[in-house]
């Protein structure tokens, strides 16, 4: 199919050019070119018609190749060889090409057009309309390029924000996941360690110093009544969808660090009085996670936190010293008791806001924690009216394409028949030319405004169309100037249809043809009436009359179907981007509520696994059971530990109590699934495509597959695999629908996260291309990894 588009416009081009060489020229007339000039015309279409079949792939060769095939075909045959080509292939270079390269390419295309007419015409008169008229045919088609790249880059927006919205759709249950267990290991990690670490202590030293058993006690009761709110405040949290705005942060970070400081490390702070937002949220998490390791494994060492504000940011830091001497004894066993998650768990919080984090080795001894987090609520933010400029910018082409166009169609007529309206020589035509093309000028301009601001557009050609009557009777044009004025009509009809399409609908936009018929009936028949062209020995008035009425009523139909056009057009974008913010919405509604039901199901596993263990820590610490609340409390860091393990496990390995991943073998209960349900689809390679893979790519493999058949057709398809040493070949044939859209960037996304490569062809087929050699730890894993010590 994508051959056939490519082909197809070229071939028929070809084809009139060689009907136009025989017999078209002979029956026409026309001089038919020798031998020589045979040839070379032939090799001039040959090279055009190859250049304009890639002119999707390489538009700027192929305007280049067009370009030199048409000075060669007009040197051989000026008066026969059309040379199409080179306003097609610019045509495609304003598609898929940015804006100054546009503009070279409309320089180049003119300049040889130009020079063209040069050698064929010579300096005369004749030769300023040749120039305008080649001008103006490479500037249109380089206006409706860029319209047209417009049109497909908001289309392409519109399906990248509906690929993401799928994808956070199929995805929002390992969210939800993902979130809870960041909030699990602050709420409860921190707290549970510091009841183990106290109790711990209070049994080794409960010979030499029995005090300490009743402070660990108290302790205990008061951490655990603490981390049993604050699972209480998450199990609320994952139940209620409506959730309250985050509160100001800086006073609970600080009573955070001070809750640290009385577990007998010395902590210092430098926090700004206003955090609040996200990534004040984010500081916090951070917080806690890294004074948490420092306590595992660095206890007693001084700490500092510092959060400063610069240009839209925040910059944190959390620095420890080097712990003094070994862990005492009863302590060491702690370490073993973290999730595994630290460094990973900060690392994924920054980046849930935007941000970055590192932690590592200080140069000084001891460990760096660092993290520059954006700062939504500080005073920096992007300067003024920039995100205007940059949709200003997105039409700088466009629009001055239409004003080029008003301005210099009429005028060419003018320039057609210079020496006929002055009636002297050219000398005295250049006054009369200059008049004429600064009011044209005026004329065109108000539809720079065309898109922003359509009814001042429309009164602003209304208004300078007036400007020409008032002309010819102050500068005594010559006659014939109405009539090269109705040439600039053209204005009118662009900006009537602009109404029709940015207005706002038909019942506000309907006056607009009705004041563009009156309006320009008046200025023509004032024109007409400032040439002279209705004096007569009576009077003007009757002649006034009867040029004006029928005038106006033709230019009303006029007006009326371009303004109806313009409703079309109007209706059929809506009805596309309505269709889109459905679509939109759809998914991101399915997605909250996949959410809500995982954040239920998680809040009852949350209740079973680690709420009631913390329950019964409180308890015996009431009782006074200082074994109890070490056993306790370690048990409930054990089965956060694995509640933790369970949740981070993603898709590509199943953790515990979850679905295992699909991969390519399970790829023949899917197409019977497909099958089942009514529509043809074979496989082909199984089992051999599927012996050793690695997991990875067994399940990129059947998701790939999985998305490509449900992208929504009927027909029959077809599903191959083929390794082929350390590559796995995927081909899925009879898919339309999967090569264009959603679907396609789904699996662009998919592929694009591994060693692989995709093709998707416009007849419906996905080629995709993925290495089955053993990958090294990717950053997910080795941030999964337990963290170095802090």
């Amino acid at each position: 199919m994508e051959t056939i588009r490519n082909w197809l416009l070229p071939a028929l081009l070809a084809t009139g050019q060689i009907a136009w060489l025989w017999p078209g020229a002979g029956l026409a007339g026309e001089e038919v070119p020798g031998a020589a000039a045979l040839v070379a015309v032939l090799g001039a279409l040959v090279a055009e018609t190859a250049a304009l079949s890639r002119r999707r792939r390489t538009p700027v060769r192929a305007l280049a190749w067009s370009l030199g095939a048409l000075l060669v075909g007009q040197a051989a045959w000026p008066d026969g060889y059309f040379g199409v080509g080179a306003p097609v292939a610019l045509y495609s270079v304003a598609v898929r090409c940015p804006v100054p390269v546009t503009v070279r390419a409309v320089a180049a295309s003119v300049g040889v057009e130009w020079l063209l007419s040069l050698v064929h015409v010579g300096v005369r008169p004749a030769l300023a309309s040749e120039w305008v008229l080649g001008a103006l045919l490479y500037v249109v088609c380089a206006g409706l390029g860029e319209g047209r790249r417009q049109w497909l880059k908001g289309r392409s927006l519109a399906t990248r924000l509906l690929a993401g919205a799928e994808e956070a759709r199929r995805r929002a249950g390992d969210t939800e996941r993902r979130r809870l267990a960041r909030e699990l290991h602050d709420v409860s990690a921190h707290h549970l360690t510091s009841v183990v670490i106290t109790a711990d202590a209070a049994r080794r030293l409960g010979d030499s110093r029995p005090e300490l058993a009743s402070e660990a006690l108290s302790f205990a009761e008061r951490t655990g009544t603490e981390t049993l709110t604050a699972l209480q405040r998450l199990v609320g949290l994952l139940r209620d969808v409506e959730r309250p705005d985050p509160p100001p942060m800086t006073a609970r970070i600080e009573e955070l660090i001070a809750g640290f400081g009385r577990l007998g490390r010395p902590i210092d702070a430098v926090l700004p009085d206003d955090l609040a937002g996200p990534a004040a949220e984010a500081v916090h998490g951070i917080v806690r996670e890294a004074l948490t390791n420092a306590l595992r494994h660095a206890p007693g060492a001084a700490a500092h936190v510092s959060v400063l504000r610069g240009e839209g940011v925040l910059e944190l830091s959390v620095d420890n010293a080097s712990p003094r001497g070994s862990a005492p004894d009863g302590i060491d066993g702690v370490d073993g008791l973290g999730s595994g998650r630290g460094v990973a768990g900060m690392r994924e919080r920054a980046a849930a806001v935007g941000g970055e984090l590192t932690a590592g080795p200080a140069p000084g001894g001891g460990w760096r924690v660092r993290a520059t987090l954006p700062d939504a609520t500080g005073p920096w933010g992007p300067p003024e009216g920039a995100g205007r400029r940059d949709v200003l910018r997105e039409q700088r082409l466009a629009d001055p394409a239409l004003v080029f166009t008003a301005t210099l169609l009429p005028l060419v007529f003018a320039l057609v028949t210079a020496e006929e309206w002055t009636g002297a020589s050219l000398r005295a035509a250049v006054p009369g030319l200059l008049v004429v093309t600064v009011l044209l000028t005026a004329h065109a301009v108000p539809l720079l405004w065309r898109r922003r601001a359509p009814w001042p557009a429309l009164l602003g050609v209304l208004a300078t169309s007036w400007l020409w009557p008032a002309a010819v009777a102050a500068a005594a044009l010559p006659s014939r100037v109405s009539e090269f004025f109705a040439g600039g009509a053209l204005a009118e009809l662009l900006a009537v249809y602009a109404v029709a399409v940015y207005g706002r609908g038909a019942s506000r936009t309907w006056p607009a043809w009705g004041a563009a018929a009156v309006s320009l009936s008046g200025a023509l028949v004032a024109t007409a009436g400032a040439d002279g062209e209705l004096s007569g020995e009576g009077s003007m008035w009757p002649a006034v009359v009867l040029m004006f009425v029928p005038l106006a009523v033709v230019l009303a139909a006029v007006f009326a179907g371009l303004w109806g056009a313009g409703l079309a057009v109007r209706r059929r974008r809506l009805r596309i981007l309505a269709w889109d913010d459905f679509a939109l919405a759809g998914a991101l509604w399915h997605a909250e509520r996949a959410a809500d039901a995982e954040r239920h199901r998680l809040a009852a596993k949350l209740r079973d696994a680690v709420l009631h263990p913390t329950a019964a820590l409180v308890e015996q610490a009431r009782q006074g059971r200082l074994e109890e609340v070490a056993a306790k409390a370690r048990s409930a860091l054990a089965a956060m530990r694995d509640l933790l393990h369970s949740l981070g496990e993603s898709e590509e390995g199943a953790g515990p109590g979850l679905a295992p991943a699909p991969t390519v073998a399970d790829l023949d209960t899917l197409c019977r699934t497909v099958r089942a349900a009514g529509r043809d689809v074979s496989l082909r390679g199984l089992p051999e495509a599927a012996r050793d893979l690695p997991p990875a790519v067994a399940l990129s493999a059947y998701r790939i597959v999985e998305a490509a058949l449900g992208a929504g057709d009927r027909g029959p398809a077809r599903v191959t695999l083929r390794r082929r040493r350390d590559t796995l070949r995927v081909t899925v044939s009879g898919v339309p629908l999967a090569v264009t859209g959603p679907v396609a960037e789904r699996l662009k996304v998919r592929v694009g996260t591994g060693t692989g490569h995709i093709a998707l062809e416009q007849a419906g087929v996905v080629r995709v291309l993925l290495s089955t050699r053993a990958p090294g730890p990717t950053p997910a894993q080795e941030e999964a990894s337990p963290p170095s010590p802090a």
